[in-house]
């Protein structure tokens, strides 16, 4: 291990767990505050997040997978099943801290695992132009630019994997 990367433990949460929904919140946060050019009142902030519940993300056709570093929530990403063969994912986060440590492609590695398990052959997801870190990412790790799949007002690129 270099010494830009930590050790990260990952495993499945309760998409209600207190760990999930400090991430989800702090998520919301920076992106509203991209979009707004400010950081978002707490009301607006409470508002959004309640618009995200997760519920999807909990089996048997989902997980959202938060990633510990010494029992720590240092990021999480949500995978869930669109259809037979295609899982989506949702929600990728990786707090500041532990950005450039090799985090986000180990939960892309771990969102894939499970998507595998779902019995996916292809994984999809949705992001923005202005999220340029996680378009990086996405096309490091195999990911190419797809047609939109979901029609996402909150969206403007879309991405797809074949499974192996």
């Amino acid at each position: 291990m270099s010494r830009n990367e930590t050790a990260y433990a990952i495993q499945p949460v309760e998409p209600s767990s207190p760990e999930a929904m400090g991430l989800l919140r702090e998520y919301v946060g920076e992106i509203m505050a991209r979009e707004l050019h400010r950081v978002p009142s707490e009301q607006e902030l409470a508002e959004s997040v309640a618009e995200q519940p997760g519920r999807d993300l909990a089996p048997p056709r989902g997980a959202l997978l938060v990633a510990y570093a010494s029992d720590t929530p240092a990021g999480c990403i949500g995978v869930r099943l669109l259809d037979a063969e295609t899982c989506e994912i949702k929600r990728m986060f990786v707090r500041q801290s532990h950005r450039r440590r090799g985090l986000g492609q180990a939960l892309l590695d771990a969102a894939e695992r499970h998507a595998r398990t779902l019995g996916a052959q292809r994984v999809v997801l949705d992001t923005r132009s202005d999220l340029t870190e996680a378009r990086t990412l996405y096309t490091a790790h195999g990911y190419t630019e797809i047609a939109d799949y979901n029609g996402s007002t909150q969206a403007d690129r879309w991405y797809g994997k074949p499974l192996r």
